[in-house]
């Protein structure tokens, strides 16, 4: 029996393959060494644990042996690899850091300049190409010397590639264009809303209805009469019979002395 307990104590003590508790009473079986055999049993190594003393009974015997087991999952350890792999440190940066990136951002910033200007003078010339020459912005107003104009007679100018109607109106034309009743009218305007100077009319002579150039000095109302579709405007330019359905349109002038400009 003793040599039994040797044996299972020395298989033991040598490989440290047990992943389950001593109990106390196992264990001093195993680490008891009888005086028959001391001799043979210093020869074995001799258990050794590193615990605290609250792991131990009374006796001193342990209560838990707790001891290290190989692992029992699944690893791997590479102790070897033929893997080659190239070196690239000739691929690696070498010198200043930042004074690449002061000049990576100084090339972006003079590109960004160079194109925000080049941009900003192909937009100026081409809204120069774009806006009227000379001659045309010559055609924008026209001058009209006033004094040339009798009472009662009418003078048609060029202006924009339209006529202007201009009416030098007596006393009686202007009290007969003031007496009407505005809610007369289809296009409902007083004459003073159409004039500047009660003397002095001044219109387009398009007609509203299709752009027929109307007749002075014509029409049921003494003013102007279009031929093509028969519509009637009085002496203030305004609609009173046909088929137009708005007054003649009044263009932009102002009086300069003895001048008007239109336009």
């Amino acid at each position: 029996m003793a040599a039994i307990s040797r044996t299972f104590a020395s298989s033991l003590v040598n490989r440290s393959y047990v992943n389950v508790p001593a109990s106390a009473g196992a264990l001093k079986k195993v680490f008891s060494i009888s005086s028959s055999s001391q001799d043979e049993e210093s020869q074995a190594p001799a258990a050794h644990y590193n615990g605290s003393s609250k792991d131990r009974t009374a006796s001193g015997l342990l209560n838990r042996s707790f001891v290290n087991v190989a692992p029992t999952t699944n690893y791997q350890t590479r102790l070897h690899s033929t893997t080659n792999i190239p070196d690239f440190s000739k691929y690696k940066k070498t010198g200043d850091y930042e004074s690449s990136r002061a000049f990576t951002y100084f090339m972006v910033g003079t590109t960004g300049f160079l194109s925000a200007a080049g941009a900003k003078a192909t937009v100026t010339d081409f809204l120069s190409n774009m806006s009227a020459s000379a001659d045309v912005l010559a055609l924008a107003k026209v001058e009209v010397d006033l004094a040339s104009i009798p009472e009662g007679k009418n003078v048609t100018i060029k202006w924009r590639g339209k006529p202007v109607f201009i009416r030098h109106r007596t006393a009686d034309e202007i009290s007969e264009a003031e007496s009407v009743k505005v809610t007369e009218l289809r296009d409902p305007q007083s004459d003073a809303e159409r004039v500047k100077k009660p003397e002095w009319l001044v219109m387009l002579g398009v007609c509203t209805h299709l752009g027929c150039v109307p007749i002075g000095e014509a029409g049921d109302y003494g003013g102007w009469y279009c031929p093509c579709h028969g519509s009637h405007y009085d002496i203030s330019g305004r609609i009173r019979k046909g088929p137009a359905p708005l007054n003649l349109e009044v263009p932009e002038y102002n009086f300069a002395e003895d001048k008007l400009i239109v336009g």
